[in-house]
């Protein structure tokens, strides 16, 4: 599997064995397999049936894991789907140089762009609604929660490099959604409960198709809510946004402010990962085309 980060740690399932005999000796003979996911944080690894093991793949994924590992527990019974549950952490151990953890597993599976439909929108909008509501107290700020010009300088410099790829977008036409989005007026309201990452990779859905739980709190905090609109152009077809909107009750100036983080995210990933993330560029070229389409 090619390296996404030049300072990337190696993981392999060898290592895992290792780590769980030495940490939880209990689990010592669970099987393991890689998970393959669209994670660019952590390498994530199923630990039998019930279980899944995060190692950090650099240095700034342990703070995620922190941070999990503080505000899961908090959050979980204010929201109406599974979120993950820490069962146990380890130490830097067998050559591998950061603290990893253990989680619950949750069944399910990332739904696929453009395929939801109205009822997965309304669960998505249910779920925004339950963590902006959260009475939890002391949250820290939301990673995307402030303005949209704290990403202006990273969002034209990775114009800039989509330019030199063969991608076939409009990059004047990026631009343009881009200033529309920053005119918006900013958030005057309270801060509110965000997860600021719900990409399609972050959310399991059931057979039917319904939001069963969603995954990785790293960035959770609070702050300006329009960072959580984004699945309305990183997952949703055209005809399921509308009911996502009403749904959120969001007004213009969020929803041009939700835009642009869906903009923003998928412009600035999709050079980055273009050839080491096929399910990250993937979801970001459907997120533009979303956008510019709108």
């Amino acid at each position: 599997m090619a390296k996404m980060h030049a300072s990337e740690v190696e993981t392999d399932a060898d290592l895992v064995r290792r780590l769980v005999r030495g940490r939880f000796p209990e689990w010592a003979a669970l099987p393991v397999e890689r998970v393959a996911s669209g994670g660019t944080v952590n390498a994530v690894y199923r630990l039998g049936s019930a279980l899944s093991v995060r190692l950090p793949l650099t240095a700034g994924g342990v703070r995620a894991l922190s941070h999990e590992t503080r505000w899961l527990p908090e959050l979980a019974p204010s929201l109406p789907v599974a979120i993950p549950s820490v069962a146990g952490t380890g130490g830097p151990a067998e050559g591998f140089p950061f603290p990893w953890a253990v989680h619950r597993w949750l069944d399910g599976s990332p739904p696929t762009e453009g395929q939801a439909g109205v009822e997965l929108a309304r669960d998505l909008a249910g779920f925004v609604l339950a963590l902006r509501k959260t009475g939890v107290p002391g949250g820290p700020a939301a990673y995307r929660g402030g303005p949209l010009a704290s990403v202006d300088a990273g969002m034209r410099s990775a114009v800039d490099e989509l330019r030199r790829t063969d991608e076939p977008f409009d990059t004047a036409a990026i631009l343009a959604s881009w200033d529309q989005s920053l005119r918006a007026p900013t958030w005057t309201g309270p801060p509110r409960w965000l997860h600021s990452d719900l990409m399609p990779s972050n959310l399991l859905v059931d057979a039917a198709g319904r939001l069963s739980g969603v995954l990785d709190f790293a960035t959770c905090g609070i702050g300006d809510p329009a960072c959580d609109l984004i699945p309305a152009w990183n997952l949703l077809p055209p005809g399921a946004r509308p009911a996502f909107r009403d749904a959120v009750d969001a007004d213009d100036a969020t929803w041009l402010r939700g835009r642009g983080w869906a903009l923003s995210m998928a412009v600035i990933q999709l050079p980055y990962y273009r050839t080491t993330n096929p399910i990250i560029s993937a979801n970001a070229r459907y997120t533009i085309r979303s956008v510019l389409d709108a």
